[in-house]
């Protein structure tokens, strides 16, 4: 199992510090990206129309949403550093292939859902500050395809300063829209006091849960925790999880305050002056500079929209590539896997808006929520299952109060959003013109989820079967040596990067160069700390490397073959070359993947980069 992120991981040093201080510091990053996912575009609808109806009386679901994403948000961040393994990681190597599919098709279908409420707050920001046609800004969030590519190639760490300042951005803008509105504080305070004023209040608080709670951000949580390096004792592990629940608490706090903010604007404004029905981001724009009579709140309030789209969406695209590899053990290049993650929603949007007008954005973010909604319980059940193994968490799995308070956050959460999802379903029946379509349809799927989830509910207690990881090994390799000899004096040198793929290059080596012949098995280390620092990183993926290729020289060498192993670092494609043409080899043995045309766009391609640099032979091994 390759790593999470693995351009990524372990890049960030957090031992030797020098002080407390400097070590919360360095842990510190990861939480605020989560959080952004809490105050996307997504979420403001909901604030909006909370607000505008009634007041400030549902604060207090704002505030008890931000205590369940706290608790599970601690939980996807304990999973990734105990285990190493990313939510995606943990469900590939617990189901069986047929479940994980499934799991994985509501994973994607949650992202698609997720980036098309922020490409549609971004289109609205833009169209509400420049007055650009809504289809145009559509079309405009396509530019920032490759912000991330361009934002992951300069380490995580250049990636959370960049969504920080974002952050920073939305946080300074309702401050001042605070201000500018003047809330009355005695029923601010009074509205964190649980009360549900009517059916209608209730409608709209399990929308506000469900906003909150993004299915993407446990997946995401659990990967970014994994971009930290510290001592792997138990000492270290404590460590680390006491301070990402610093990290946690601290950015999820700030979360709350942003959509705090949001339906306390919306309540000093709107429900003070009688507004009640406001609950589309662009009426509340143009509503706030005459009720407010200032030209910097709907500014202001446009500006924030804008950071929230932008910043949701890069998290967004990082969630889709960790849900991808970890699912499906699948990597393709992250411009690739960006640009089908925004077609995906662009399409739909330009779509949908061309036939029926810019109207419609409210009713696309209301339908994107409740898509998340419905995936949401399929991230949350087995996320608890795995942190509640005693054995997959060695030791730091959750006590039997925090599985108490997890399971009746799970309950709550699943059961507020099955009842979202029933309810659409319901009015989609009483207004379809061919209900029949419907019943043969969406009824039979939603009944098909259903029984999923409560499989993944019941199974781990019906079944204890124990969940043991894969672990990164060649010994996990079912090598067979070929004895054929057709070359008894070559040096051949072999590319392995171990994987199952490394059998098939090794006896076509073997093939060429008999016993008789003499090896060289090249692998290249390619992480951000790699291409920075060179052979002089100490990261604990080089450490593995230098390992795996030591007992392959071993495992070979038993056999009778003259084995040696080199190194390298960087770019396999700059490396590899330098490494043949010092070498004085005969011939480099690798293999292509079997990848061809379109399949070398998706998943790059080292051989085509290579083949012109080196001045001796190439045999290719189609895998």
């Amino acid at each position: 199992m390759s790593k999470s992120l693995e351009e990524v991981n372990q890049s960030v040093a957090t031992q030797n510090k020098t002080s407390t201080f400097r070590k919360i510091l360095a842990f510190f990053g990861p939480a605020y990206l989560i959080s952004v996912g809490y105050m996307d575009p997504g979420n403001w609808a909901t604030d909006i129309a909370g607000g505008s109806q009634f007041g400030y009386a549902l604060l207090w679901v704002l505030l008890m949403s931000n205590m369940m994403a706290l608790l599970l948000q601690s939980l996807s961040a304990r999973l990734g550093i105990v285990t190493q393994r990313d939510l995606a990681q943990a469900s590939r190597e617990t189901y069986s292939p047929f479940i994980n599919y499934i799991l994985y098709f509501l994973a994607e279908i949650a992202i698609a859902a997720c980036d098309l409420a922020e490409v549609l707050g971004m289109a609205i920001g833009i169209n509400l500050l420049f007055d650009i046609p809504l289809i145009d800004a559509v079309i405009i969030t396509v530019l920032d395809t490759f912000l991330l590519l361009f934002l992951i190639n300069k380490g995580i760490r250049k990636m959370e300063a960049f969504i920080i300042a974002l952050v920073a951005i939305i946080g300074i803008s309702f401050i001042f829209e605070m201000i500018f509105a003047q809330p009355e504080m005695g029923k601010v305070v009074q509205g964190l006091i649980p009360s549900m004023p009517n059916s209608a209040a209730l409608y709209i608080a399990i929308g506000i849960i469900g906003a909150t709670v993004m299915p993407h951000n446990l997946y995401l949580h659990s990967s970014l925790v994994q971009t930290r390096k510290f001592d792997r004792s138990v000492a270290g592990i404590k460590q680390a999880l006491k301070y990402n629940l610093i990290d946690s608490t601290i950015a999820l706090n700030l979360a709350f305050f942003v959509n705090a903010a949001i339906l306390i604007l919306a309540a000093a404004t709107f429900y003070k002056n009688g507004m009640f029905e406001v609950a589309e981001i662009q009426d509340a724009h143009q509503f706030l500079a005459p009720i407010l009579g200032t030209k910097w709140a709907p500014i202001l309030f446009a500006v924030a929209l804008i950071a929230a789209g932008q910043s949701s969406t890069i998290t967004g695209t990082l969630a889709g590539q960790i849900v991808m590899e970890g699912y499906l053990n699948l990597r393709i290049q992250p411009w690739v896997r960006r640009i089908i993650t925004r077609l995906i929603a662009i399409v739909p949007a330009v779509i949908v808006i061309s036939i029926f007008g810019e109207s419609v954005t409210g009713k696309l973010l209301i339908l994107s929520q409740v898509i998340l909604s419905l995936q949401l319980g399929f991230a949350i059940i087995p996320l608890i299952h795995f942190v509640s193994d005693k054995s997959k968490m060695k030791g730091f799995h959750i006590s039997t109060l925090t599985q108490i308070g997890s399971w009746i956050v799970a309950t709550i959460i699943v059961s507020l959003n099955v009842k979202l999802v029933y309810n659409e379903i319901v009015g989609w029946l009483e207004t379809a013109e061919n209900p029949i379509v419907l019943w043969l349809t969406v009824v039979p799927m939603a009944f098909g989820f259903l029984i999923l989830l409560l499989y993944i509910v019941f199974k781990p207690f019906i079944t204890k079967t124990k969940l043991e990881f894969q672990n990164h090994s060649p010994h996990n390799l079912d090598l067979q040596f070929s004895d054929i000899a057709r070359y008894n004096t070559k040096r051949i040198a072999i590319t392995v990067d171990f994987t199952s793929a490394d059998a098939v290059a090794i006896n076509s080596a073997f093939e060429l160069g008999g016993i008789e012949a003499k090896y060289t098995l090249i692998h290249v280390v390619e992480t951000v700390g790699a291409m920075v620092y060179g052979k002089n990183i100490e990261d604990h993926e080089t450490l593995i490397d230098e390992k795996l290729l030591a007992e392959y020289k071993e495992m070979l060498s038993e056999k009778g073959f003259k084995v040696k192993t080199k190194l390298g670092f960087g770019k396999p494609y700059k490396v590899i070359p330098a490494i043949i043409n010092k070498g004085g080899f005969d011939v480099l043995v690798m293999g292509t993947h079997g990848h061809t045309g379109f399949k070398d766009l998706l998943f790059g391609t080292t051989v085509d980069k290579l083949r012109h640099q080196i001045s001796i032979p190439l045999f290719i091994v189609k895998i």
